[in-house]
């Protein structure tokens, strides 16, 4: 499975999975399929009442924040945002990768009834962007992928506030404390893990262990669901109160499933839009505004606060710790390509209004093409610049003067 691993193949498959939704569901085979996959399945039990489509949304999904969170608690502990002085610089990045995106939608939207959209824009695709750098990026130094990586990180996680504070609906306090509990039992559950334990690999002793964690977490799950606290937040929880070094194990352990299956299987379902037969001008302003707004809110607003913090990050001497404008303008590039949790917002966005959640997939779709082009380019050229340099500073030497 390493393959599957690969930031470059998880973006293959997210990107293929995209492009077929949206290609089946414009064959004649298209609306049955779309009608398949909003079909309730109510299984009767605990009263869950689900399509498809949001079983995977709301269910599989939860996976991939759990992995998210895992990664953002690395991060915070001992990875690149464990001080203020690391994190300070992609913060403000993220920061304004989020304002300007939102800014420009509402902008665009204005008095059109749709301004609750604005949070769709101000996502990035952790997989897709880290895909293109290392599709693109050879010869890219490692600091210019950590800095991308933690804005992403810190990106995810506004957008997992943004799902909990603006998308939950007449929230349920008995369920949010039953969720509280399991998932604090989850937590110290974790803990009963030896730091060295190879639990993932079957030994009998904990095997126990490992079952107790799939019942809580499937619990936290459940009254999070209940509560109309959005799901996959209950996956953010979980991946947050786990025991550092058994998270990093069943980190390791559940990356291929979410880059193989539950985020292609995402992407699909969720790219599952008949195109509609309409003139451009016919487009909602929710469209346009999210077209706009991903690939050049995100350029916009990651370049200035990103240099912004460049500059204030110079030490008195002149020496800057920050990265070169070029660096900056080449990640703000890769910060447009939204994609999944852009996806996912859109839909919670306009959950009443099929048509311009239809319209918002579109844009999304279209937005992330175009930054994944632009990006690409960008990364490229950047790429050949840093091998170039390289091959100045350490040329090889010509064999008669060895």
């Amino acid at each position: 499975m390493t393959f599957i691993r690969s930031e470059r193949y998880a973006a293959g498959f997210l990107l293929l999975a995209g492009v077929l939704g949206l290609l089946i569901a414009n064959l004649p085979v298209g609306p049955d399929l779309i009608t398949a996959a909003n079909e309730h399945l109510n299984t009767g039990i605990f009263g869950l009442d689900l399509s498809a489509k949001h079983w995977i949304s709301d269910g599989l999904l939860a996976v991939f924040f759990f992995l998210i969170a895992i990664e953002l608690k690395r991060e915070l502990v001992i990875g690149d945002l464990n001080s203020f002085g690391k994190a300070a610089l992609p913060a403000l990045a993220a920061l304004g990768g989020v304002v300007v995106p939102a800014g420009i939608y509402l902008l665009l939207t204005q008095g059109s009834g749709l301004a609750a959209g604005w949070p769709v824009p101000t996502a990035t695709d952790i997989a897709f962007a880290l895909g293109v750098l290392a599709v693109f990026g050879r010869g890219i130094p490692t600091r210019v992928r950590v800095f991308l990586l933690a804005l992403a990180v810190l990106d995810d996680l506004v957008a997992i506030l943004i799902i909990a504070f603006f998308f939950t609906s007449d929230p349920q306090l008995q369920f949010i404390g039953f969720a509280a509990i399991t998932a604090t039992l989850f937590g110290v559950t974790s803990r009963l893990l030896k730091p060295r334990s190879p639990w993932i690999l079957g030994r009998k002793p904990t095997w126990p262990v490992a079952i107790a964690l799939i019942v809580l977490g499937l619990a936290t799950w459940y009254f999070t669901y209940l509560s109309g606290v959005h799901a996959t937040i209950a996956g953010v929880i979980l991946g947050l109160v786990m025991a550092r070094i058994p998270a990093g194990r069943t980190h390791h352990m559940l990356e291929p499933y979410s880059n193989a299956i539950v985020l292609p299987l995402f992407a699909f379902t969720a790219a599952l839009v008949a195109i509609p037969q309409v003139r451009l001008s016919e487009l909602s302003p929710a469209f346009w505004g999210i077209l706009v707004a991903l690939p050049v809110g995100k350029l916009l607003g990651i370049t200035l606060a990103g240099a912004l913090g460049s500059l204030i990050s110079r030490r008195p001497g002149g020496s800057k710790t920050g990265l070169k404008l070029a660096d900056i303008v080449m990640v703000a590039c890769l910060g447009g390509i939204g994609f999944t949790v852009s996806l996912l917002m859109g839909a919670l966005a306009f959950a009443g209004d099929v048509e311009v959640v239809d319209e918002a997939t579109l844009a999304v779709l279209l937005g992330s093409g175009v930054a994944i082009v632009v990006s690409a380019a960008v990364v490229s050229v950047r790429a050949r610049q840093y091998r170039r340099a390289a091959g100045t500073r350490h040329p090889v030497a010509h064999p008669s003067t060895r």
